[in-house]
């Protein structure tokens, strides 16, 4: 059995070998505590290029400019709370325009969720009036 850093560490791994297997070469980040591990991990993948962007808003729709130029799949990646709602209008204009942005944000773990924790927003179901596919992934801790 792992303990629970390696499980998140194997978590993450797959998770970016998963979305470079779907296309995605580039990730635009806007750092935070709770997406550092996946941040780290795409920036050491030796095929996804990584771009820094602290603002969400603008990271977004520079992602959808990478988007229109290189044809492909563009990942943007954020921590939890206000920052995640700081997408929705590139979001928006991804779907009203076509575009294959893959959105990731980094919410609490969910025993941390609907308790008054700070900066915490619900998260789920945020983006459904504009995404194709969301999901709620857990975050692993080596019981498996």
């Amino acid at each position: 059995m792992m303990n629970h850093s390696e499980a998140l560490t194997e978590q993450v791994f797959s998770f970016a070998s998963e979305l470079y297997a779907y296309g995605v070469r580039e990730v635009v980040i806007s750092p935070g505590s709770r997406s550092t591990p996946l941040a780290l991990v795409f920036e050491a993948h030796p095929n996804i290029k990584t771009w820094i962007h602290p603002d969400e808003r603008s990271a977004a729709f520079f992602a959808l400019g990478l988007i229109k130029g290189s044809e492909k799949p563009v990942a943007i990646l954020c921590t939890s709370g206000t920052a995640a709602a700081n997408y929705t209008p590139a979001i928006a204009e991804s779907q009203i325009s076509r575009l294959p942005l893959v959105v990731l944000t980094s919410d609490r773990p969910h025993e941390l969720r609907s308790v008054g924790a700070p900066q915490a927003i619900n998260q789920v179901n945020m983006f459904s009036n504009y995404v194709n596919f969301q999901f709620d992934l857990p975050i692993a801790d080596g019981s498996e």
